[in-house]
């Protein structure tokens, strides 16, 4: 018999984002990837029990942190206490989780070039600085699809002006690692709809000129 294949579903959830003294109101994307049986989930925003349900009876094997902003983390926690699933975010970002969860650390880190696995198909972390020191992608190239968090949205590049951000890195992180990939690679975002590498390569120096 065939197994279920791998797939990719999207919840969005509402809530606030918080830093340098500001509160704004988002909707965040959260990715699950894998299939019948065992999922990642690619951050755990605002409201454990809408992603608990969309988990369902899964085994969830990690709540995957692309950055510590905490509108991405929020509901973290409370997820992985109720799964028991690790908590992964890279190590540059822990100056940001904890102003969001300063009595609790991640479980684990990622770091550039780790390759997780799900449902058969490789995750691969592509560490991208810029929108914070420790910004991650999770590029899945047998889906044709990377997971950019808030480094590369439909229309160009994540925010780079709040503490911890770097317009240079966020430019440099994207023109290496993101795209560099196949055109066709879809990109899946932190909020908005998805895009794709080959839709928003061609604007890299406008964005440039734009330095924002």
């Amino acid at each position: 018999m065939t197994p279920p294949p791998v797939r990719v579903d999207r919840l969005v959830t509402s809530g606030t984002f918080s830093l340098d003294g500001g509160t704004w109101e988002v909707d965040n994307n959260v990715w699950l990837i894998g299939d019948d049986s065992e999922v990642y989930v690619i951050d755990a925003a605002h409201d454990a029990d809408a992603i608990a349900r969309a988990v369902g009876d899964r085994r969830l094997l990690g709540i995957l942190c692309t950055h510590g902003h905490d509108d991405h983390i929020d509901a973290a926690p409370d997820l992985a206490d109720r799964t028991g699933a690790p908590i992964l975010l890279h190590p540059d970002d822990e100056v940001l989780w904890r102003m969001r969860h300063p009595d609790r650390k991640p479980d684990g880190a990622l770091a550039d070039g780790d390759v997780l696995t799900v449902a058969g198909t490789e995750l691969r972390v592509l560490h991208t600085p810029g929108h914070s020191p420790g910004a991650v992608c999770l590029h899945a190239p047998a889906l044709t699809t990377v997971f950019s968090g808030d480094t590369l949205f439909n229309g160009g590049p994540g925010a780079t002006g709040r503490s911890y951000s770097s317009f240079p890195t966020i430019i440099e992180s994207i023109r290496e690692r993101l795209l560099s990939l196949p055109p066709e690679t879809v990109v899946r975002t932190g909020h908005g709809d998805p895009t794709t590498i080959g839709d928003e390569a061609p604007h890299l120096e406008e964005w440039i000129a734009r330095g924002h």
